[in-house]
């Protein structure tokens, strides 16, 4: 924390409150069971996938290995947030110490920023592997795709680093409720004293760079990756291509899209605060929910893998 902190600010604790709209307990309740129910599909889901990837030797290529990738940054990204969303759903509200919604907020903006370039990433792998199967050997290897994901990992932190750090120059001396369902970075940076404009608009600069690069990226891969499908002679092969470019766009334009609403919203006068944090939620469930069914257990490999797996199981338990 800066010294302008520890001097000036009064706030030790903020109190997340959730949905303003909602406050009777059935909501609550409901709302509880439907992302208690979500959290253990997505966490069943990445597991296994990643169980599948690190027990199967086959699997270990470049496009398995961002798979496996994305499916542990999923599980980060969702027990970041949900497990405490879940107790402000059985609360009426919930408290957090000043540093531990800081902690949070760093670390959604850097899991955030990190997912944005694996997903590039991912689309550069596809674009590589489809437009020049010649050369992808050379261009991509298990070495490499370990490196620049490392990469997407360490620009992705350090992407969130400065949005944070200009923030911890305010002081906070009230009000402390965040009007959200966890400590997302610009209901907390409402709540600062002081001119938060130019701040503001540095944070919104940063945010926007790390959606629109690498969706820009993503589109000009996949539109290569159209244009080669459409030279394949067979009907059924560009039926099925076309289907998991569509699919996987689906999963994009959530992730994306949605993100770039929630950081908008924030400027626009008379958005609705409910539809502001219900967006703000799906953003961070819905691509970590979709992944493993999207990228991997429609994939042959992942399939027969899992067979294997429980085959396998089924006769040690046997013995």
């Amino acid at each position: 924390m800066s010294e302008l902190n520890k001097t000036s600010s009064l706030v030790q604790e903020f109190i997340i409150v959730g949905f303003p709209g909602l406050r009777d307990q059935e909501s609550r309740k409901t709302l509880f069971a439907i992302f208690l129910t979500v959290y253990l599909l997505i966490l069943v889901g990445n597991l296994l996938l990643i169980v599948i990837f690190v027990s199967d030797r086959h699997l270990h290529t470049p496009m398995y290995i961002l798979v496996c990738g994305l499916a542990v940054l999923d599980v980060a990204i969702t027990t970041n947030t949900v497990p405490s969303m879940l107790v402000l759903f059985r609360l009426e509200f919930r408290t957090a110490p000043f540093a531990a919604c800081f902690t949070q907020t760093y670390f959604f903006l850097g899991l955030f920023s990190t997912e944005s370039f694996l997903l590039a990433l991912m689309a550069y792998d596809r674009y590589t592997a489809i437009c020049y199967p010649l050369h992808y050997p050379n261009l991509i290897n298990n070495s490499r795709i370990l490196r620049l994901m490392a990469g997407c990992w360490a620009v992705g932190f350090l992407c969130a680093t400065p949005s944070v750090a200009l923030a911890l120059r305010f002081p906070f001396c009230g009000p402390n409720k965040v009007i959200q369902c966890f400590c997302d970075y610009s209901s907390v940076l409402l709540l600062a004293c002081g001119d938060i404009v130019v701040t503001s608009y540095v944070v919104l600069s940063i945010g926007l760079s790390v959606l629109v690069f690498p969706l820009a990226f993503i589109l000009f891969s996949y539109a290569q990756i159209i244009s080669s499908v459409l030279r394949i002679a067979s009907t059924e092969g560009r039926l099925k291509a076309f289907y998991t470019c569509g699919t996987h766009m689906l999963v994009i334009a959530v992730f994306f899209l949605i993100a770039a609403g929630v950081f908008i919203s924030y400027r626009i006068p008379g958005t609705s605060v409910d539809m502001r944090i219900m967006g703000a939620v799906i953003q961070n469930v819905f691509p970590a929910l979709m992944n493993p069914l999207i990228y991997c257990l429609r994939t042959k490999e992942i399939r027969e893998s899992l067979l294997k797996m429980f085959k396998k199981n089924k006769v040690l338990a046997q013995c």
